[in-house]
C-alpha cells in the first residue's frame, strides 16, 4: 500500500508500493498496465500466476482499488498478500500474519470494509513512531511522520526491509505461509 503521486514515493508510508516495485523488478514483471484503478503487472513467480498492483487510490481508501480489482480477476480475499508500513513495529522490522484486525491503519481499515473479510495475508513493514520514547504523539505529528522522508541513518534500515519484505513475499508463494 502506499500514496500516489511523486511528491509521496519516498514517503515512510510508502514503504509497501517500495516493496512491490523491488519483488516487480526482481521478478522481470513491469507494472504498466492500469486496472479497477491500480498500477497492474503479472507475471510467474516460483511457478504461481501472480498479479502485482499498487491502488492508485490514497492509501485510506485502498478498498476501493483492492476489492473491485479481486472481483475483476475473479479471486477471494484469501488470494491477497498486502504489503503496508506498521508504525507499532521498529523501523526494519517485518512481521507476517494470515489474517487480523487493520491495527489502526486506515488503509486496511478500508480493504477490511470493502472485502467485508479479514482473511487475508499480510506483511507488515516497521517504520517505527516518531520518538519512540513518547507514548503518544498528536495526530497531526503522526501524518507529518508518516508523510515524511526516511532520515539518511534510517534510509539503509528501510532499505534492507524493502529487501526482506520482497524476499518473504517470495517466500509466501514458493513455500506457502
Amino acid at each position: 500500500l502506499g500514496n500516489p503521486g511523486r511528491e509521496y514515493s519516498a514517503s515512510r508510508h510508502n514503504i509497501g508500493f517500495r516493496c512491490i516495485n523491488y519483488f516487480a523488478k526482481d521478478c522481470g514483471i513491469r507494472l504498466d498496465h492500469r486496472k479497477a484503478k491500480a498500477r497492474v503487472g503479472q507475471g510467474v513467480v516460483a511457478g504461481i500466476p501472480v498479479v502485482l498492483a499498487r491502488p492508485g487510490t490514497f492509501m485510506n481508501h485502498s478498498g476501493d482499488s483492492v476489492a473491485p480489482l479481486l472481483r475483476q480477476l475473479d479471486l477471494s480475499p484469501q488470494d491477497l498478500i498486502v504489503v503496508y508500513d506498521d508504525l507499532d513495529l521498529p523501523l526494519g522490522r517485518i512481521r507476517i500474519r494470515p489474517s487480523g484486525s487493520a491495527g489502526g491503519h486506515r488503509g486496511m481499515k478500508s480493504i477490511i470494509r470493502a472485502l467485508d473479510s479479514r482473511d487475508f495475508t499480510r506483511i507488515r513493514v516497521g517504520i517505527g513512531r516518531p520518538d519512540a520514547g513518547t507514548p503518544s504523539s498528536t495526530t497531526l505529528e503522526m501524518v507529518e511522520y508518516v508523510l515524511g522522508r526516511f532520515s539518511s541513518e534510517e534510509k539503509n534500515i528501510a532499505k534492507q526491509a524493502v529487501a526482506q519484505a520482497s524476499a518473504a513475499l517470495y517466500d509466501i508463494l514458493y513455500e506457502g505461509l
